[in-house]
């Protein structure tokens, strides 16, 4: 006979408060569905990976399934924003540039392969050459510009408050400062130790970052263990334009500058938001370094935009500098944990992910609450870690045999 179900398990409980897990509650809460989110620090925290001042969202990637989720991000953010009447999406563009002297075969850079990403999928994308790119923005040098028309940036202390007023407003429940000790399989589906007592629910979703793996060895059956690992970009830095300059540095003039080849991005000036150009400088994981001449922010500066020659610059030492939890085989992990039910997580969002939540919550909302999600989210499946490590492990006759160290 089943045991009847306890009256005071929530539907969900979502372990990590980032923007995914919130998210999640946000659809999951519109569902009617009662949810608990836990979250070890606290919400909006500077020190976590989800939160800052900005964050990009653009549709321009080399994989059309990439691209086809951000746009449906994008259709949700509009959404958020109509049922939340928050305005959080700065509507600027994306313009991914390329210039001979550093990438030689322009046809090859990410600007033009993106953009005919773009073009094959009918998305709003528009092309500059040299003398158009001079003319439009004339801080800059580069041979070509390729501009996705529907992006920008994401004012993220705009999504935190309307997220956690929203969250407030359905009766989420949201715990800050709290550990997860152990999770275990319960009548009413889960039974949830933590340092500030014993949570039941039916539901279990994990967005806990980089934190991930740590509440996975916490679950009471689950084996699975992702391959991520931690990265920032390697300088971060705020330009402050002279204030006769500052008017063409502001989101009402100048897009997101983006030379992913080099890797290199910039945001513009955001009123209310960040009152400077920030210009990031990472290490792109599928090009070799070195293998252009840009090896630092100061020297795209210098060949690819000497309108901000002469700001005044300072080192990021917030937020603002980002955290990307990268994944082994650069895909998204997404969907039910493996030989647990009605458990699921979503981690390894490779430095791009905060444009995705929207989207990743519902999903996630959805497999939890509804079990299942109207997107094909194969690709993303997490047993695809636990698969790869069953076909490597040794057989039963090997197992006399001493490890390899």
């Amino acid at each position: 006979m089943t045991p009847p179900p306890d009256d005071d398990a929530s539907d969900l409980l979502v372990i990590g408060g980032g923007v995914m897990g919130l998210f999640t509650a946000y659809h999951a809460a519109a569902r009617s569905a009662r949810v608990v989110v836990l979250e070890a620090g606290r919400i909006g925290d500077p020190a976590t990976a989800s939160f800052g001042r900005t964050r990009s969202f653009r549709s321009d990637y080399l994989d059309a399934a990439y691209s086809r989720l951000a746009h449906e991000a994008f259709r949700l953010w509009g959404d958020f924003e109509a049922e939340t009447a928050a305005s959080v999406l700065v509507r600027c563009g994306c313009m991914n540039i390329a210039k001979r002297s550093v990438t030689p075969d322009l046809g090859r850079t990410y600007a033009e392969m993106s953009h005919a990403t773009l073009v094959r999928l009918g998305l709003p994308t528009e092309s500059l050459d040299a003398d158009a790119l001079r003319a439009r923005f004339p801080y800059l040098d580069a041979d070509l510009a390729r501009l996705d028309v529907e992006a920008g940036v994401v004012d993220v202390g705009a999504v935190t408050r309307a997220l956690t007023r929203a969250l407030a407003g359905r009766g989420v429940r949201t715990l800050e400062g709290v550990e997860t000790w152990a999770v275990e399989a319960d009548r009413a589906g889960f039974r949830v130790t933590t340092d500030a007592g014993e949570l039941v629910a039916r539901s279990l979703v994990v967005t806990a970052g980089h934190g991930t793996n740590d509440v996975l060895e916490r679950l009471a059956g689950c084996e699975l263990q992702v391959p991520i690992s931690r990265d920032r970009p390697s300088e971060a830095k705020y330009f402050v334009p002279p204030a006769g300059a500052r008017d063409r540095f502001t989101a009402a003039s100048m897009p997101v500058v983006a030379y992913l080849d080099a890797g290199i991005y910039c945001h513009p000036i955001v009123d209310g938001v960040i009152d400077a150009v920030k210009i990031g400088y990472y290490n792109p994981p599928d090009m070799p370094r070195g293998s252009t001449s840009i090896d630092s922010i100061g020297s795209f500066v210098e060949q690819c935009m000497p309108g901000l020659a002469g700001a005044a610059v300072s080192d990021v030492a917030d937020v603002d500098q980002c955290d990307y939890d990268l994944v082994a085989d650069d895909d998204f992990v997404l969907g039910p944990i493996p030989g647990v039910a009605n458990a699921f997580v979503g981690v390894g969002w490779r430095g791009t992910g905060y444009k995705f939540a929207p989207w990743v919550g519902r999903v996630l909302a959805g497999l939890a609450v509804q079990g299942g999600t109207v997107y094909d989210i194969a690709r993303f499946d997490p047993a695809r870690f636990q698969e790869r490590r069953a076909a490597h492990a040794p057989s039963v006759a090997e197992d006399a045999a001493p490890a390899p160290r």
